[in-house]
C-alpha cells in the first residue's frame, strides 16, 4: 500500500478509505493507496508548522542547502527505485523518464540551493531630509507552511521544481500528489528521513480534489501560500478557495501552444522539434504544441514529414526494446482524447495519420492506448484548434504571411508556450517578441535553464517561477531602513 507520509512517518489515513492506483499500460492494479482525510490533512499542516517554527527554523542557511545537496544526491543513488515507481504510475517509455523525468526530479533540489545562497537582495543608501544618510536593506523570510498541488504528466520533476525552491527558502511543505500518480512523492519521504531532513519539513497526503484531499489541503486556514499545476478550471477553483484567506498561489495551468514554421526554416531542425513537442509523453505536456501553422511553401512537406515520424513511434512496454511511446494516465482521459478526435472529424479535419485507438498485444489491451495524430482541413476557429486536448495529436493550419501567422498564434485565451522555425534572425526576434506567451522557444522546443522565470498568462496562469522568480514567490521580503547620524561634531 502507499501510505500518506505526515510528520517523518508512514501512515494510513485515519479513515481506513483506500484508492486504486492503476498500471497505464496494461489496466492492472498497482497499489492501494491510502487516502487522507480531513483530519490527517490537519496532521500534516500541523506538523509542517511545528517543523517551521522548530528544527527547521533553527538550521543556518548552509546548513539547510547542504541538505537538500543530499537530498538530490540520495535521489542519484536511488535513482533504479524512483525510475520504476514513476514508469509504473505514467507507463512513460524508460528511456524518456531515465533521461528527463528523475535526473531534473534531483537537479531542482541543487539548482534552488545555489539560487537561494548566491541571489542577492536590494540594498540602497539615500539621503533623509534632514541630509543624513540612510541604509536600506532587504532579507528573505520563508512564507511559512506551503500546499504544494501537483499534476500526473511529469510527477516527480514538476514536484520537486516546487519543493526544492519552497524548502530551499525556508518554507515546509505538504504535498498532494494527483491521485494519478502516488507513488514518487511517497518515495522521497524516505529520503528525507534517509539524510536527516527534519520532522515535518516535507510531508505528503493522497486524496482527489473537490471533498477530499485536494479540497482540504487548499482551503486550510493554516496553510500560507499554495503553488499548483495543473489544469486550468482546477486552477481557478483553488485561487477561489484561497481569495477568502489572501493567499499567495502560483498558477502554472493549461495551455493550447502554438507552434510557427517558416518556409525558409531548417526542415530537418523542424521536424526533430516538432516530433517532440507534439509526441514526446504522449502529448501530455502543458508546453507540447496543438497549433502548428506552417507557411504555405513547405506546408505538405512538414505535414507528410510530421505524419511520417508519428508513425516511426513505437508503443509498447516501457521496458521493451525499441518501445519510444507510452500510454495515455487513464481511461477518463484516453475517453477524452477520443472524443476530440471524433470532433475533428466532425469539424471537417482529414486524420493524416492516427485518429484511433491502436492495435496493442492482447495482454495491453486493456491499457489507455492511443493513436500519435496529425489533423490537416481544421479551421483556425475550430474547437479541436482552440481546446487544449493534452493528447500526442496536432492541427496543422497553412498561412501566407507573418502577421497572419501571429494573429492565429495570439488569438487563445490561454499564453504559456510558442516555438518559431525560421532560418531569420530578426524574423526570431521579432516574431518572439509579438507572441504573447510565457515562453517562446526559437528552432527548438523544451531547452530549459531552470534560472529563467517559467510561466504563464491568461488562461495559462499566474505568476512566474524558476531562479529568482521562484524565490520571489516562496519568500517574503522585508525591508530594513537604518538612519545613519554619522560622526558626532
Amino acid at each position: 500500500m502507499i501510505l500518506n507520509f505526515i510528520d517523518g512517518q508512514y501512515r494510513e489515513g485515519r479513515a481506513g478509505q483506500t484508492f486504486d492506483n492503476i498500471n497505464p499500460v496494461d489496466g492492472s492494479l498497482i497499489a492501494k493507496v491510502s487516502a487522507a482525510g480531513r483530519e490527517d490533512v490537519d496532521d500534516a499542516v500541523r506538523a509542517a508548522r511545528e517543523a517551521l517554527n522548530g528544527p527547521w527554523a533553527s538550521l543556518k542557511l548552509a546548513q539547510r542547502c547542504d541538505l537538500l545537496y543530499a537530498v538530490a544526491a540520495e535521489i542519484d543513488r536511488r535513482a533504479d527505485d524512483f525510475l520504476a515507481a514513476e514508469i509504473a504510475d505514467t507507463g512513460k517509455p524508460h528511456a524518456l523518464a531515465s533521461h528527463l523525468d528523475i535526473p531534473r526530479g534531483a537537479a531542482n533540489f541543487r539548482v534552488f540551493a545555489d539560487a537561494v545562497r548566491n541571489v542577492a537582495t536590494e540594498a540602497f543608501t539615500w539621503h533623509a531630509p534632514d541630509g543624513k544618510p540612510a541604509l536600506n536593506y532587504a532579507l528573505r523570510r520563508p512564507k511559512g507552511v506551503v500546499a504544494v498541488v501537483c499534476p500526473w504528466n511529469l510527477p516527480l520533476l514538476l514536484m520537486t521544481w516546487k519543493v526544492g525552491p519552497a524548502l530551499a527558502c525556508g518554507n515546509t511543505v505538504v504535498v498532494k500528489p494527483s491521485e494519478e500518480t502516488p507513488a514518487t512523492a511517497a518515495l522521497l519521504g524516505e529520503v528525507m528521513n534517509a539524510v536527516g531532513i527534519p520532522k515535518g519539513v516535507y510531508n505528503v497526503v493522497h486524496g482527489f480534489g473537490p471533498d477530499s484531499a485536494g479540497e482540504f489541503l487548499t482551503t486550510h486556514p493554516g496553510i500560507d501560500a499554495i503553488t499548483f499545476t495543473g489544469e486550468t478550471q482546477t486552477g481557478a477553483a483553488i485561487i477561489r478557495a484561497s481569495a477568502g484567506g489572501i493567499k499567495p498561489v502560483s498558477m502554472e495551468l493549461g495551455g493550447k501552444n502554438p507552434a510557427i514554421v517558416f518556409a525558409d526554416a531548417d526542415l530537418g531542425v523542424t521536424l526533430a522539434g516538432l516530433t517532440r513537442s507534439v509526441f514526446e509523453n504522449t502529448g501530455q505536456v502543458c508546453l507540447g504544441t496543438e497549433r502548428v501553422y506552417v507557411q504555405r511553401p513547405v506546408y505538405e512537406a512538414v505535414v507528410q514529414r510530421l505524419a511520417d515520424a508519428a508513425r516511426r513511434l513505437q508503443p509498447g512496454r516501457p521496458d521493451a526494446p525499441g518501445t519510444t511511446f507510452g500510454p495515455l494516465i487513464s481511461a477518463t482521459h484516453q475517453r477524452k482524447v477520443l472524443d476530440y478526435y471524433e470532433l475533428a472529424r466532425q469539424e471537417g479535419g482529414t486524420a493524416v495519420v492516427g485518429g484511433g485507438v491502436p492495435d496493442m498485444p492482447a495482454e495491453l489491451r486493456s491499457g489507455f492506448w492511443i493513436e500519435p495524430t496529425v489533423w490537416t482541413g481544421l479551421s483556425h476557429q475550430s474547437r479541436t484548434a482552440r481546446e487544449e486536448i493534452f493528447g500526442p495529436c496536432c492541427a496543422v493550419i497553412p498561412f501566407d504571411t507573418e502577421p497572419e501567422a501571429l494573429a492565429m498564434a495570439n488569438d487563445t485565451a490561454y499564453g504559456l508556450a510558442a516555438s518559431v522555425y525560421t532560418r531569420d534572425l530578426d524574423r526570431a526576434h521579432r516574431v518572439s517578441a509579438a507572441l504573447r506567451v510565457g515562453v517562446t522557444w526559437v528552432n527548438t522546443w523544451f531547452l530549459r535553464d531552470l534560472r529563467t522565470a517559467f510561466g504563464g498568462s491568461g488562461a495559462s496562469g499566474i505568476g512566474r517561477e524558476g531562479g529568482v522568480h521562484s524565490l520571489e514567490f516562496y519568500t517574503e521580503l522585508s525591508n530594513i531602513c537604518i538612519k545613519l547620524h554619522g560622526a558626532e561634531a
